[in-house]
């Protein structure tokens, strides 16, 4: 596995600036690669964590395409990536169905209520359908991106198939109208987990829904799955997709985002100044609000190199984005040395869920978006914003 060259990027990179190392990215493909060849799954890329379409080529040669949560992203798979476009949204209007329905080879629908609403729209389409289940087998540790939390709206739980598959002799008829033309079932329930939590889930799924099994073509275990992280345990994974495939005969789709992209990316930021208030305070060029929402939302504590903690070496500084919101702290680093104005910083693994994820919010400029080649020491600069980019989102 390649090593970032920190301080290249940093002497080379615009600021503030997203930098994918297409080194890293290639080895993360590789990984990929080998789970699909020894367990037969078709694994996707899931847009919604990494959509930077202008490495979609490199990516293509490994996975098998993308799932997306709307017509835009399916449009943007189906341009710019080729191979499958599964597509899922918590509920669409009839419209979306329409535009979908022309630009996907899955779409899968969250309720049944939905399901009947656009039969006559899909039933006719040769599009693959299928229906997002709910385990009801929480293995998050965050609610917001638990999907199996109480009260969730993501997923049909089993007791709305129970309610709906009933016939008057209290038998479930699985081959009845509720589930006519459905062809796979799908369950997304992790987020930046190793193997094991997939393994639990994976058994509960199988205890509510396995019956269901015989009659579909295709399952989709979702995303979430950190296969690229190290300690994943590969080897479990191969045999957890080979047992549905050989015991149900039908395809295993896997659609993680963050382990194509985990530990292939660096925000570049520079520091604008140094203020004081009971804490020396370094406002930089990049945002957590605009740039870096996650520390907000999840939160959590991206790295920075050579950052250390609180007080662990001799200058402490709280990080603070530019923008007038109060709250727009990025947290608090040591350093070995003092910052100063026009100091450089690397925040890292910061390619999922941060492009996909900003806002021009107080007009502040969208990084630049970069790659990095580290067999030829190459940084390009794919993409850069101007005022044009902001005002266009306006009216």
């Amino acid at each position: 596995m390649t090593n970032i060259d920190i301080p290249k990027i940093l002497e080379l990179a615009p600021s503030p600036a997203y930098v994918v190392d297409l080194g890293r990215l290639r080895h993360n493909l590789a990984i990929l690669d080998e789970v699909q060849l020894r367990s037969g799954a078709r694994i996707l890329m899931a847009m919604k964590a990494f959509s930077m379409w202008s490495v979609f080529p490199l990516i293509s040669q490994t996975l098998k395409g993308v799932c997306a949560s709307s017509p835009w992203e399916a449009q943007l798979g189906r341009e710019e990536f080729g191979g499958e476009v599964h597509s899922f949204a918590a509920a669409f209007k009839e419209s979306d169905v329409s535009e979908l329905l022309a630009i996907s080879d899955h779409l899968v629908f969250n309720s049944f209520g939905q399901l009947e609403r656009f039969r006559p729209l899909w039933e006719k389409s040769g599009v693959s359908i299928g229906l997002r289940v709910n385990p009801e087998h929480s293995e998050g540790h965050t609610e917001i991106y638990d999907p199996c939390a109480p009260k969730s709206r993501l997923g049909i739980p089993y007791s709305e198939f129970a309610l709906r598959l009933r016939s008057g002799d209290e038998q479930l008829d699985v081959k009845g109208p509720a589930l006519s033309g459905v062809e796979g079932l799908h369950f997304h329930t992790l987020c930046e987990q190793l193997f094991e939590p997939l393994e639990r889930t994976a058994r509960v799924f199988e205890e509510k829904f396995g019956h269901l099994l015989p009659q579909m073509k295709w399952l989709n275990l979702g995303g979430g799955h950190h296969i690229t992280r190290e300690g994943y345990d590969i080897d479990g994974l191969v045999e957890l997709v080979k047992y549905f495939r050989e015991k149900y005969d039908l395809e295993v789709y896997l659609e993680p985002g963050e382990a194509i992209a985990i530990g292939t990316g660096v925000l570049v930021g520079e520091v604008l100044d140094v203020v004081h208030n009971e804490i020396d305070i370094a406002i930089l060029d990049v945002s957590a609000t605009c740039h870096m929402p996650d520390i907000l939302e999840m939160p959590y504590r991206p790295g920075i190199t050579g950052g250390f903690a609180p007080g662990e070496k001799a200058s402490t500084y709280r990080l603070a984005g530019p923008s007038c919101l109060a709250g727009d702290v990025i947290g608090d680093w040591s350093f070995e040395q003092p910052l100063k104005v026009g100091d450089r910083l690397a925040f890292e693994d910061m390619s999922h869920y941060t492009m996909v994820k900003t806002t021009t919010f107080n007009g502040i400029r969208h990084p630049h978006i970069c790659t990095w080649e580290p067999e030829t020491g190459e940084l390009q600069t794919v993409r850069s914003f101007g005022y044009e980019d902001f005002k266009q989102r306006l009216s």
